[in-house]
C-alpha cells in the first residue's frame, strides 16, 4: 500500500452512517478512489491500514455503519481522490458526518531536532451528508462543542446558552443564504409563475431556529 517516495502519511479517520439499503458493492464503489489510491484491486484488498494497529476501513452491515481509521502513503493530489470519495459519500449517507484528514510529512524528522525546515504536516476536517441541512447540523454541533470547551475555562456551561444561540444565528443566516441561492436558479413552477415552496435542500438542521 505504500508509495515510493511518498511525501506524507496520509491518515483518514471517521464513520459514517450509511443508508439502510446500502449494499457493499455500492459502498466498494463509492470508496473506489481512495482504494485504487493505494494501489489494490478492490475494498477487501485496500481495506487495509499501513499500520497494523489501525482497523482500516470497516463496514458494518447490520448498523449501516463506515468506520474509518486508515493510513496510506501519498502526497497533496489526495486530496482530490478525498474530493471524489466525499462527493460519493453524500449520496449513500444517511446523516451528516465529519471525516478528519492528516498529512504528516515523511521527510520531516523532529526527534533529533537536526532538521532546518519546518514540517508540512496539516489537517483537513471533511463533511459529507445527504443534504446541506444535515451536512450544516454537524459542523455547527462541532462548532458548539469547541466553543464551549474553550470557553470554560473561565464561564460556567451554564453561563454559555447566549453564546450557543448565537452560534446558531449565524449557522440559521448560513443556511437560508444557501436556500436563497438556490432558488435563485429554480425556473418559477406552476403556470401563474409563483416559484414552490420546496428548494431540494432538506429540512433545516432542528437546532437553528
Amino acid at each position: 500500500m505504500s508509495r515510493y517516495n511518498a511525501s506524507f502519511e496520509i491518515h483518514v479517520h471517521g464513520q459514517v452512517l450509511l443508508r439502510s439499503q446500502v449494499k457493499f458493492e455500492q459502498l466498494q464503489d463509492a470508496l473506489k478512489p481512495m482504494w485504487r489510491y493505494a494501489g489494490a484491486r478492490s475494498l477487501p484488498d485496500g481495506a487495509g491500514s499501513s499500520y497494523e494497529d489501525e482497523p482500516g476501513i470497516k463496514f458494518d452491515p447490520h448498523e449501516h455503519l463506515l468506520q474509518i481509521c486508515w493510513t496510506v502513503s501519498g502526497d497533496l493530489d489526495f486530496r482530490q481522490t478525498l474530493d471524489e470519495v466525499c462527493m460519493n459519500l453524500n449520496d449513500i449517507a444517511e446523516t451528516g458526518a465529519a471525516i478528519e484528514v492528516t498529512f504528516y510529512d515523511a521527510d520531516f524528522d523532529d526527534e533529533d531536532g537536526q532538521d532546518s525546515g519546518e514540517s508540512r504536516d496539516d489537517f483537513v476536517m471533511l463533511f459529507v451528508g445527504p443534504d446541506p441541512a444535515s451536512i450544516m447540523q454537524v459542523q455547527r454541533d462541532l462548532l458548539v462543542q469547541d466553543v464551549i470547551s474553550m470557553m470554560e475555562r473561565h464561564f460556567d456551561g451554564a453561563e454559555l446558552g447566549a453564546v450557543v444561540a448565537e452560534v446558531d444565528k449565524l449557522f440559521a443566516m448560513r443556511f437560508d443564504s444557501l436556500v436563497s441561492s438556490l432558488a435563485l436558479g429554480k425556473p418559477p413552477s406552476g403556470s401563474g409563475g409563483n416559484s414552490g415552496g420546496g428548494h431540494g435542500t432538506g429540512r433545516k438542521p432542528k437546532h437553528l431556529h
